[in-house]
């Protein structure tokens, strides 16, 4: 990771709107762990990241900055919800599980880097296993059969939407939870029986993804994928612990729950403080793993936490309320900003949307309006009203139509918003 501290916000920057506090507080964070690995072992194991706290309102992005610097660099992630936990000894998730899911998470990326490396290797096997699958498939159905031509015609990509019969192996049972860690019902007895393989009828693209994942996953040597997973577990993962507040008793206030929130707290904390967890591939230590947190803090402070664990959280960063400005801003500059998508999506039906100025100041207006006058969801109030603003346009539109460029300007949010701006002409006389 090469990445400077001022370059990590910029790439941020691409995708995220302001809050420019929070994007220096991860950035630095992130450099300082490849700070930390170009130390001395024995100096290495004596520092451990700083973990962040964050506090604002939902929708200013918390969430995808944490999303997205660890997408920037590629390291194991989870969003979890702090509400989701449950104390030692109550029916619910352990804390523990967050662990756990972030190693599947490393197990998932690693196994995906393996399996492109080798991809060119098992290309033949795969073929070749088509092939007959298709030749098979044409003589039940008493079709005549050329291997040669389905050997020609299959690499020309002309038979990806052929629906064949095809065996794979039986995919295992969901994971169930009993009041504790998660169970994997057909990993109990994994290897001790032989594979099991079943019929299914797909399509040929479909097949070769999963040929294609079979014979990767059983060329590749799984002892070196789990202990690579582990490793970046370890060395690299972060957990982003959302709606943390809720956990967090009212300041003054004691009743049954605000136990029950501060037990949960007091399982977290071992967790943060650098523990060892046993998971299916290894156990895992947690002392290098970054943690950030966030809430909206709105009935319960910071400071309401346990001591013990604010004290795992040097780092805090209070995000700020989005501006109109800056609901212009998300509407049109990011990489995927929401006109973007929107225009990106109805053109598959042949709609091409154009944005005036004008109307993206409306939109931005309505957005701050709508979350001063009722609760503030942020950003999101942006999809509420742009769902809104194109129903009639979702609706209608159609492939079988030819293409058709709509303009939205001013005049087309202001009429489509008729009733809700006199709703807010209203409401200034209500007390």
């Amino acid at each position: 990771m090469d990445l400077t501290p001022r370059q990590i916000v910029e790439e941020l920057d691409k995708y995220i709107i302001g809050q420019s506090r929070a994007k220096r507080a991860v950035a630095i964070a992130l450099r300082n762990r490849y700070r930390r690995s170009r130390l001395p072992k024995e100096l290495r194991e004596e520092i451990t990241p700083k973990n962040i706290i964050m506090r604002g309102p939902t929708g200013v992005g918390k969430t995808e900055i944490a999303r997205r610097l660890a997408k920037l660099v590629g390291a194991p992630f989870i969003k979890i919800e702090a509400t989701k936990y449950t104390e030692v000894g109550y029916v619910g998730r352990d804390v523990e599980s967050m662990i756990r899911d972030l190693v599947e998470v490393a197990v998932r990326m690693v196994k995906d880097e393996k399996s492109h490396e080798i991809e060119a290797k098992v290309r033949p096997i795969v073929e070749s296993k088509l092939i007959d699958a298709i030749c098979d498939t044409r003589r039940a159905a008493d079709m005549q059969v050329d291997k040669t031509t389905v050997s020609e015609d299959l690499k020309a990509g002309k038979l990806e939407e052929e629906q064949i019969d095809v065996y794979v192996l039986d995919s295992p049972k969901p994971m169930v939870s009993v009041g504790g860690p998660e169970i994997n019902i057909g990993s109990v007895f994994d290897g001790l029986l032989p594979q099991k393989h079943k019929k299914r009828r797909m399509s040929v693209m479909r097949a070769r993804e999963i040929l294609t994942a079979e014979e990767c996953d059983r060329i590749i040597d799984k002892d070196n994928v789990y202990a690579e997973a582990i490793r970046r577990t370890e060395e690299e993962g972060i957990i982003f612990i959302d709606e943390i507040d809720k956990i967090i008793g009212k300041a003054g206030g004691s009743n049954n729950q605000d136990v029950s929130r501060e037990g949960v707290q007091r399982d977290i904390l071992p967790i943060v403080e650098g523990s060892t967890v046993a998971t299916k591939y290894g156990n895992v230590k947690t002392d290098f793993i970054l943690f950030i947190a966030s809430g909206a803090f709105h009935v319960s402070n910071i400071e309401d936490m346990i001591p013990e664990l604010q004290g795992r959280f040097p780092i805090r960063v209070d995000l700020d309320n989005l501006t109109k400005e800056d609901f212009k801003r998300i509407l049109s500059e990011p990489k995927n900003s929401v006109t973007l998508q929107y225009a990106s999506i109805l053109k598959v039906d042949n709609i091409e949307l154009k944005f005036t100025d004008d109307a993206l100041d409306e939109i931005a207006e309505m957005a701050a309006t709508e979350n001063e006058t009722s609760e503030n969801i942020g950003a999101r109030r942006l999809h509420t009203i742009m769902e809104s603003l194109l129903e009639d346009i979702s609706f209608n539109a159609s492939s079988e139509l030819p293409l058709t460029t709509v303009n939205i300007d001013r005049a087309y949010v202001q009429n489509a918003f008729k009733e809700t701006k006199k709703k807010f002409d209203l409401k200034k006389y209500i007390l």
